[in-house]
């Protein structure tokens, strides 16, 4: 059973790099708080990622800190494996729902020793290296988690129990079952987080078939040193890629798929990529086929004339189509926009596409607050004040409320966790009386 307080002043939904923030910056100004998230560890995206741009600093580096710092913060309360399953206002405050997912371990005992996951027999693609890797059914979900608790995946778990045997602290509960969780808050901050389009979403690129027509997020893992290969190799064969375009837009300005706005980190990620990538691979040929590279941030500008003077080709063109040949290269057939038109065709080892972003979470009624017609939730006044949004007590932050950056997401979260005081100062401060 969850030992969770009846009553907290803020609950953020999210754990990700805006939802910690946001959790740390209102506990430091006295609140209780209660931070949620669906997965079974913190971190979010930013903790799976390699490196930041413009600065090429570890991602890891900058997000762990936060992780740890969220984790040990008296004023905080971390409740993984967790899905939101209603808000309701109750005066001032809300009533809150939640479900605790079973991880059939019980999270107290166990120390994270991954003895279970090493006897495990059974393989199961990795969501955090994005199907690259592999797994475990029961598993810690990668180095950094936290908690360090082990999951067990009863989709794929076989229940011979050899990780029951194994275990030190006697803690697999294989029978643990769901549990609904009600819990007041005074204030509500959003930092729900963010999904990549799909990979078939554009049919003519086959990015659902092909095994080396890959998405950001798991080039990402592969340029990681604690990735799922170590360093970066084609997925269908291991082979080091010697030559590799980048397609931009791939899942984003495209009413066809439903994704009409720009997602604003697309071009920054691949120039960031495919320049890390010169220097893994010596030699290696980089194409950026674009519509128009969007570099609108500090320092942003200055980034994309250093990837072309480090020798990256940034190609004015339109993608149409993405085929395989027999020993699984890729040939591209691109229409150059500056050459009156021109189509050709190109062969690369591999190729990723630059996918855009759209909302993590899609509540329906649980949160009763408004969603735009891209399906982020919707502010009452984006220019002045982002992060409210169109009930009063709950606000947003990070990519939540729109497509964003990193320094963006935590400066929002600031200003949500800003906004989030001043209201629980409001109504929950006792009235001066004459």
């Amino acid at each position: 059973m969850s030992d969770l307080n009846k009553r907290y002043d803020g609950m953020v939904i999210g754990a990700g790099i805006a939802g910690m923030q946001a959790a740390l910056d209102l506990a430091e100004q006295g609140f209780q708080v209660l931070l949620v998230e669906k997965d079974p560890s913190i971190g979010g995206v930013m903790v799976g990622l390699n490196k930041v741009f413009p600065t090429l600093d570890c991602s890891s580096c900058i997000c762990t800190p936060r992780m740890a710092e969220a984790a040990h913060h008296p004023n905080i309360t971390i409740q993984t494996y967790t899905e939101v399953l209603n808000v309701d206002r109750n005066g001032p405050g809300f009533n809150v729902k939640l479900l605790k997912k079973p991880r059939y371990v019980d999270e107290d005992t166990c120390i994270g020793c991954s003895k279970c996951e090493l006897e495990c027999p059974v393989l199961v693609p990795h969501e955090f290296d994005y199907g690259l890797g592999s797994r475990r059914a029961v598993y810690i979900p990668h180095s950094n988690a936290i908690p360090q608790v082990a999951t067990l995946d009863v989709e794929h778990c076989t229940f011979c129990g050899k990780c029951a045997k194994v275990c030190p602290a006697d803690c697999f509960i294989y029978d643990q079952q769901p549990e609904e969780i009600e819990i007041e808050v005074g204030a509500v901050i959003v930092a729900s987080g963010l999904q990549i389009t799909p990979m078939g979403a554009k049919a003519e690129y086959n990015g659902d078939k092909l095994p080396n027509v890959v998405n950001p997020l798991g080039m990402e893992r592969i340029q990681s040193s604690n990735g799922p290969y170590g360093t970066v190799l084609r997925p269908s064969d291991g082979k080091i890629p010697k030559k590799i375009a980048y397609v931009q837009c791939a899942g984003s300005r495209d009413k066809t798929i439903g994704v009409s706005y720009c997602s604003r980190v697309c071009c920054m990620y691949a120039l960031k990529q495919a320049l890390l990538t010169t220097h893994y691979i010596h030699g290696v040929e980089i194409t950026i086929y674009h519509m128009d590279i969007r570099a609108f941030g500090k320092g942003y500008e200055q980034f994309y004339r250093r990837a072309m003077d480090e020798g990256i080709k940034i190609v004015k063109g339109k993608v149409a189509k993405i085929d395989e040949t027999d020993n699984q290269d890729l040939i591209i057939r691109v229409e150059h926009l500056d050459e009156g038109g021109r189509v050709e065709e190109a062969r690369y080892d591999m190729v990723v596409l630059s996918q855009g972003l759209m909302p993590a979470w899609k509540p329906g009624s649980a949160l009763g607050i408004d969603v735009g017609e891209d399906g982020f939730f919707e502010s009452v006044n984006p220019k002045i004040k982002p992060t409210l949004s169109t009930m009063e007590g709950v606000f947003l932050a990070g990519v939540s409320a729109g497509p964003k950056d990193i320094p963006d997401s935590i400066v929002e979260a600031g200003a949500a966790a800003m906004e989030a005081a001043n209201y629980l100062q409001r109504t929950t401060k006792p009235k001066v009386t004459a």
